[in-house]
């Protein structure tokens, strides 16, 4: 009887743990991402903003706005042009990025990873502008430079190709 109601209770305490912890995952770390943050995140000085991003490709937060500011990031560079900035990681984007970490003496596989993102990291500038709350940055490119800025909770935001702005998530896609 007590074995019984042990393995009872030890069954119960087992569901709900795993329950807790799938409810404190966020979908970010659950899809390989290195930070397990939601948001293309930075903090303090901007030489190491990116050095822990996810991943964005084919199969990797494919449709978001991280992919969206990837994208801007790719056409700075000259890489991508304007119109195929969508916040949808297809081909042609996978393209762009296989030649871009090539020029940048990375591996060509065609996925924004963290050597990626910490490379790309390298060109962020800051304007020190901005008001209360907000730090500017830009994207220094090879072609223009892209505007950025930081929000007290360290999400940067960006504009897309309408000129509205977007947070860089990793779990959805509002960009165009």
């Amino acid at each position: 009887m007590t074995s019984k109601r042990s393995r009872i209770a030890a069954g119960t305490i087992g569901a709900l743990t795993a329950g807790v912890l799938a409810l404190s995952a966020t979908p970010a770390s659950a899809s390989g991402n290195y930070s397990g943050l939601a948001y293309v995140y930075g903090a303090d000085v901007f030489a190491d903003d990116w050095d822990n991003e996810g991943i964005v490709d084919i199969n990797n937060n494919k449709q978001s706005n991280a992919t969206c500011l990837w994208q801007k990031i790719l056409w700075a560079d000259g890489e991508l042009a304007a119109s195929d900035i969508d916040g949808d990681f297809g081909s042609t984007t996978a393209a762009a990025t296989a030649r871009w970490q090539a020029r940048f003496g990375l591996t060509s596989d065609g996925s924004a990873g963290r050597n990626t993102w910490t490379e790309a990291g390298n060109y962020l500038r800051n304007d020190l502008g901005g008001s209360y709350g907000i730090i500017v940055s830009y994207y220094s490119g090879s072609s223009r430079d892209i505007s950025l800025s930081r929000d007290n909770d360290g999400y940067y935001h960006f504009t897309d190709g309408t000129g509205a702005g977007r947070i860089a998530g990793y779990n959805y896609r509002t960009c165009s």
